[in-house]
């Protein structure tokens, strides 16, 4: 009996050797005979692991059902192979969990590439996002933006905002390494902002409102925080911006979106607004779709050829037309130093106000608001001593420059020294009854209230 059930095992080893094959192999989802024994085997083990969070325990089982039963889970078999790469990796900085991190996104795409969730354009965006995240240099910023261009080419819904922010960053630090023009930079940036619209614009479907609200949050900090890579970059200088557009200008005469676009990057590039590109485009733009920046483009040519009653009128409509605060207080102080230049001291005033008023934490406004009042002092009162009163409140509106805007204190401070000195003197305020400490409301166009000071 003995011989008998030693060649009855016998018998049934061969048979299942026989019968065995892995997932790998044959193409199905767990093998055959032993081998699907041993994958479900250590997918119950490695996954008993991972829900305890023991992700080096969980790695040897999952390792063997990785290997050899690629298909045995869809979507939980690649993700837990991420979390485990990744802790280990963290844990160890032993680079082949680093390589194994990758190859866990290169075997998804593999098996799963034609997921309609998650496809292959999708995964090769997130696993840019992890190189980017475990490694640095100009290398590594190359494979990631290889990855991220094939992420843009899938559809729009499957594109994380996260992939297209990162790609603005990668290539500007390839920028900064020379690895890059700085027209590679104005191009990718505009790609950026092609591909950010097209998320937003995609049919994407929401579980509800608040999902929905989350993700046009999200979308719109991501179109801030690619705005503001871009803007410090260093890139957007006018030479580039000039070479870029300026071979485009006249194929994009009536493009009103391109228009803009170029409009708007001068605008906030240094020397920007007094290059021909600038008026060139702020000109077309505004004979089709007036808007604040063709607006401020026209005023400032207008400021250029002399004609400053035209420049107060452009500037004039580009406040009317703007909604942007900030940008709104920068057309204010413009149109105030316009109106200034023309000893027009009381509607100057009016608009550093109001330029004031718009922007916190701006001193400009004030520093410009003591000048105004500085130079039309002189015009203010009959007598000699009325004609200084000006520069008390010229003097405070530097102090309060300076106090709203410690980048502006040096300035201030060499102001309250220039226009102190023409403070009357002691003699004089005696000899009319003026006490110094005492308040004082300068009339004319200042019409307002300070305190009494001496030279």
């Amino acid at each position: 009996m003995n011989k008998i059930n030693v060649l009855a095992a016998a018998l049934f080893m061969t048979a299942s050797a026989t019968f065995a094959q892995k997932g790998i192999d044959d193409g199905s989802k767990y093998g055959h005979g032993a081998d699907s024994v041993r994958c479900i085997m250590n997918l119950v083990q490695y996954g008993d692991a991972v829900k305890q969070k023991d992700f080096k325990g969980a790695y040897e089982p999952w390792l063997v059902v990785f290997n050899e039963c690629p298909l045995a889970k869809k979507t939980t078999l690649y993700t837990d192979g991420v979390k485990i790469a990744k802790t280990l990796y963290q844990g160890t900085k032993d680079e082949q969990y680093y390589d194994l991190l990758l190859k866990v996104y290169d075997q998804r795409m593999k098996y799963y590439g034609n997921d309609k969730n998650y496809p292959t354009s999708y995964l090769k965006g997130m696993k840019a996002l992890d190189i980017l995240s475990y490694k640095t240099g100009a290398e590594f910023d190359k494979q990631a933006i290889a990855l991220f261009d094939e992420a843009f080419k899938g559809d729009a819904k499957t594109i994380q905002p996260a992939f297209i922010q990162k790609y603005m960053l990668s290539t500007v630090n390839l920028y900064k390494s020379g690895d890059y023009t700085a027209e590679n930079v104005v191009n990718n940036y505009i790609n950026a902002g092609n591909i950010l619209t097209a998320v937003q614009n995609s049919d994407k479907k929401f579980k509800g409102d608040k999902e929905k609200a989350d993700f046009e949050e999200l979308t719109s900090s991501t179109k801030d925080q690619v705005d503001q890579i871009f803007a410090q970059s260093g890139a957007a200088d006018v030479e580039t911006l000039n070479n870029v557009f300026g071979p485009q200008l006249d194929a994009n005469k009536d493009n009103v979106d391109w228009l803009k676009k170029v409009n708007k990057f001068l605008s906030k590039s240094k020397g920007g607004d007094e290059s021909e590109l600038f008026f060139s485009t702020s000109e077309y733009l505004h004979k089709i779709e007036p808007a604040a920046s063709s607006a401020r483009g026209l005023a400032r040519m207008s400021i250029k050829k002399g004609n400053m009653d035209e420049a107060i009128s452009y500037y004039k409509q580009a406040i009317e037309l703007e909604e942007d605060n900030a940008d709104k207080a920068k057309y204010y102080y413009e149109l105030a130093t316009v109106q200034f230049s023309l000893h027009s001291f009381s509607a100057a005033k009016s608009s550093a106000l109001s330029a004031a008023s718009l922007k916190e934490g701006w001193g400009d406004p004030y520093i410009l608001l003591g000048t105004i009042y500085a130079a039309g002092a002189p015009g203010i009162g009959s007598e000699e001593w009325e004609k200084k009163a000006g520069y008390w409140a010229a003097v405070d509106k530097f102090a309060k420059a300076k106090s709203v805007d410690e980048s502006v204190t040096s300035e201030a401070n060499a102001k309250i020294s220039q226009y102190s000195q023409y403070f009357p003197s002691k003699e004089d305020l005696f000899m009319h009854g003026m006490k110094v400490g005492d308040s004082y409301t300068v009339g004319g166009f200042i019409g307002e209230t300070t305190r009494i000071r001496a030279k």
